[in-house]
């Protein structure tokens, strides 16, 4: 495993479109490590492949509060198929625009 360089704003790669993944091999399970390790390093609880350059529909996510005891979710091809009419207000940040912080009002379930 090893830590990837995380893309910025204003990067013009971050309004790129990813493209789907075809298979899953030893190849997408070493970018999939090595965005978890950047993630945590950051540290955040989730990063996209299009972060660190990468342009495949990808995510990796954990949430959880333990570091010892880490939960890591990968997303591959993602697909938003419906959603909540209940929406909730939190705070959200992202690992390439580094100095927004902002409160998010979005759907309960997706």
């Amino acid at each position: 495993m090893s830590q990837r360089k995380i893309i910025i704003e204003p990067d013009p790669v971050l309004r790129k479109k990813s493209l789907p993944l075809e298979k899953v091999d030893n190849e997408l399970r070493a970018l999939l490590d090595d965005m978890l390790e950047t993630m945590y390093a950051a540290p955040g609880i989730g990063l996209a492949a299009v972060q660190v350059g990468i342009l495949k529909r990808l995510i990796v996510i954990d949430i959880s509060k333990d570091k010892e005891k880490t939960n890591p979710l990968f997303l591959i091809n993602p697909e938003i198929i419906s959603r909540s009419k209940n929406t909730s207000v939190y705070e959200e940040g992202c690992l390439s625009y580094q100095v927004i912080l902002q409160k998010l009002k979005d759907q309960l379930n997706v």
